[in-house]
């Protein structure tokens, strides 16, 4: 049996179509239903070899939360927003695009610096409202700030005082320089 955290998408051979939401929902095992309820009502359904899969629900807000994080040390990269725009282009392309909301437009991560993430995984929580995507990070670094991480400063929680974790791998004022 597989865990429930590496649960493939099943479906059966022969289904018939469901007269109703319920119906199907009703044929399902208790622990199963949550899951597919979300998967039947999300908006992002995307159908793959002929199943419809679950995709986020941006019904919810216009903007969603996502997680980058480095697929192989694991590191917290960064934490940006999407709509539902930039999650259709990060899913075509294999590069990861976000929605910038101080600019108010699609930003393709790495357009400037050349610090681009190429897409390895991506997950969708429980509500189906944030996203975590596990990238390769290329160019070592995707902080603006010249870190591999947005998470370089480290609180005390004891005493609050704040230290820089890591070292600076670029300096941004060469990077982003002001034609």
């Amino acid at each position: 049996m597989e865990a429930p955290h590496e649960r493939s998408t099943r479906f059966p051979c022969r289904s018939p179509k469901p007269s109703s939401f319920e119906s199907l929902i009703g044929r399902l095992a208790p622990a199963e239903r949550s899951w597919y309820a979300v998967a039947l009502k999300s908006k992002n359904n995307v159908t793959r070899q002929g199943v419809q899969v679950p995709g986020p629900d941006f019904s919810k807000a216009e903007l969603l939360p996502v997680i980058a994080q480095d697929e192989a040390s694991g590191v917290v990269l960064m934490l940006a927003y999407m709509n539902e725009e930039s999650y259709r282009e990060t899913l075509a392309p294999g590069r990861v695009c976000y929605y910038s909301r101080s600019r108010q437009k699609l930003w393709r991560k790495g357009e400037e610096s050349g610090n681009v993430q190429e897409v390895r995984e991506i997950y969708f929580d429980c509500d189906a409202d944030t996203l975590l995507i596990k990238v390769n990070q290329i160019g070592g670094a995707a902080c603006h700030e010249g870190y591999q991480s947005c998470f370089f400063r480290r609180v005390d929680p004891g005493t609050g005082d704040v230290t820089t974790v890591g070292e600076r791998v670029f300096d941004p004022a060469d990077v982003y320089k002001k034609s």
